[in-house]
């Protein structure tokens, strides 16, 4: 008896029309600043958390533990993004679904935290052609786990779940 029921329900639940993921982007009141102040998400989501992305390596021949070997700032940034753009392709979703992301940028006496840097990187992909932003932090920190790294990020994004 338990069985014919759970079976029940489960086809009652297969049956139901699902219901759609709802993002709202609400922007900082009086800003055109590239960020919204807070995203909500209701509805049937699913939501992908991506994992911390550092840049790429751009040259091969400087010492990988240099930031030579990955670019500045602004440099370590796209290669950053381009890698969370690739992550999010492949589970269908883009950088217009990103509703959280989380910036670390080295801040030390060797390299000052180049904020300016970041964003010019930044707005390659979030306020330009692309107008879905994300909530974002962006917090200084003293090192990255390789001494080249000046840029880390991670993203949650958000899509319908079918």
């Amino acid at each position: 008896m338990k069985s014919k029921t759970l079976f029940a329900l489960a086809a009652l639940l297969a049956s139901a029309p699902a219901a759609r993921a709802d993002v709202v982007r609400h922007p900082i009141p009086n800003s055109t600043f590239p960020i919204s102040q807070a995203v909500q998400v209701s509805g049937n989501a699913t939501t992908f958390y991506v994992s911390g992305q550092v840049p790429p390596v751009l040259n091969k021949d400087a010492d990988p533990q240099s930031p030579q070997a990955y670019g500045d700032v602004k440099t370590q940034t796209v290669g950053v993004l381009n890698r969370i753009k690739g992550i999010l392709d492949g589970h269908g979703l883009g950088m217009g679904d990103v509703v959280k992301m989380q910036v670390f940028l080295v801040h030390d006496a060797r390299a000052p935290m180049d904020f300016k840097a970041f964003m010019e990187g930044y707005t390659q992909f979030f306020g330009g052609a692309q107008p879905n932003l994300p909530a974002r932090s962006v917090v200084g920190v003293a090192s990255l786990a390789n001494p080249g790294f000046l840029v880390e990020i991670e993203v949650v994004a958000v899509k319908d779940a079918k």
